[in-house]
């Protein structure tokens, strides 16, 4: 009997939440067949099984997650007897394993609060361990994973009765707890109204509407939440003139159209490809900082932020500074598409040196990014705008864009930035040498 595992599909993935199932029980799999589609932090995607046979059990129904590295399903042979321990609540044996797993990754600083909250989960499954004694003010058995949702959801928890080993409360049981609170709360009359506590002041629920997050949305507020607390940021604006780039990408297009492959050349992509030259130019930038060490890196892999409805995602167009112009134009569609469509691979936006975030389309002027970490750079990109500048003690009108370099200042100095901005711009100012 082969057992299906959650699979890890990024570097910060740390549970997968069946979307659905591909393959239904006693269906025939093949090796390599898709079999469930899974939803990450980052992607929705397809996993594909490594055993053939037939689906014996799933045990992680649709809609319920998974850590990685759990089993979600059993593929054997018809006739192969099912082993004990698939019987029963699949998924709540799976959300167990995950609220100990979460609870050791937790403490995986400390070795000796790891190594007891995994011998905590281990003692947990035998069957000899007798139940809690009671003590004078008896002790609530609760998973951190549980207890934080409930402490979030300000849920006492004390009276809910554990489904878990040993009458152990899980997440299961805090979820059903917070359902029913919901429905008592639907059913209110009018003046019954309940209150949201929004943080900022309360409104009335029949005035707003909660929106559960998605996995992507959840990974977004926690990485970019702690890039800001923990990596100092600071900020350099540069002002390019763009009257020779655009005149440059109007003679490449052109150019590009009778090309076997044809292609339509963005301003981003010339942005792209000069970000990386600067980079190979001056690999100081090209760093990640790791607490006693700066991390040099030897390839450039240029992130590109895109913008999707449920949130935010970094394609990572790897060894630009090795591409042509067009063969990054034709990179950054391949990768746009993908993400617009869920079909993006891990290791299609994993792996990032340095991310370009272009809101020009926007028609937005200027601002400051995020840092995406473990990078320690990110450049924001304006708008090309109409601008009235003095030339020769002449005023002129010229296109000019805004950039702002967002640094981490544990890894880069401010004479860095300015220095690596420098470059940017005059490589975007006399952009034929991005084709040599």
């Amino acid at each position: 009997m082969k057992t299906v595992e959650m699979p890890k599909m990024g570097d910060t993935m740390e549970e997968g939440k069946i979307l659905r199932w591909i393959k239904k029980e006693g269906d025939e799999v093949k090796r390599g067949e898709s079999v469930a589609e899974v939803e990450t932090d980052k992607v929705n995607i397809e996993i594909e099984s490594f055993a053939s046979g037939v689906l014996r059990k799933i045990l992680v129904p649709e809609g319920e997650s998974a850590p990685i590295g759990a089993g979600i399903a059993l593929i054997g042979s018809p006739d192969e007897p099912l082993p004990d321990s698939s019987s029963g609540n699949g998924s709540a044996k799976a959300i167990a394993t995950k609220d100990a797993d979460q609870a050791a990754s937790a403490t995986a600083g400390n070795g000796s609060m790891l190594n007891e909250a995994r011998s905590d989960y281990r003692a947990s499954q035998t069957s000899v361990q007798s139940p809690p004694e009671a003590s004078s003010q008896e002790r609530i058995f609760i998973s951190p994973i549980a207890r934080r949702i409930a402490e979030e959801h300000h849920l006492d928890y004390s009276h809910i009765e554990g489904t878990g080993p040993n009458g152990r409360i899980i997440k299961l049981d805090i979820e059903a707890a917070l359902a029913k609170e919901q429905e008592a709360a639907a059913a209110l009359t009018p003046t019954q109204v309940p209150i949201l506590e929004t943080g900022l002041a309360t409104v009335e629920a029949a005035e707003a509407t909660e929106v559960p997050l998605t996995a992507m949305r959840r990974t977004i507020a926690k990485r970019l939440s702690q890039s800001m607390q923990t990596a100092p940021h600071f900020y350099v604006t540069s002002v390019i003139d763009t009257g020779k780039l655009a005149d440059l990408r109007r003679q490449i297009n052109e150019y590009a159209q009778n090309v076997p492959d044809p292609v339509k050349v963005s301003f981003n992509d010339l942005i792209v490809k000069a970000v990386a030259t600067a980079l190979v130019h001056m690999p100081q930038v090209n760093v990640s900082f790791a607490e006693d060490r700066l991390i040099m890196k030897k390839q450039v892999h240029i992130g590109m932020a895109v913008t999707l409805e449920q949130g935010l995602i970094v394609p990572v167009i790897r060894n630009a500074d090795q591409r042509s112009v067009l063969a990054i134009a034709r990179e950054s569609q391949r990768l746009a598409e993908l993400a617009r469509t869920g079909k993006l691979r891990p290791e299609d936006f994993s792996g990032g040196t340095f991310t370009v975030s272009n809101l020009g389309m926007f028609e937005v002027e200027s601002f400051t990014a995020v840092i995406n970490p473990p990078e320690s750079a990110i450049l924001a990109v304006g708008s090309i705008t109409p601008t009235p500048v003095v030339v020769d003690g002449q005023v002129v009108v010229r296109d000019r864009m805004k950039v702002t370099l967002s640094s981490d200042h544990r890894a880069i100095d401010g004479v860095i930035a300015a220095r690596f901005l420098q470059e940017v711009k005059r490589l975007l100012e006399e952009p034929f040498g991005l084709l040599l």
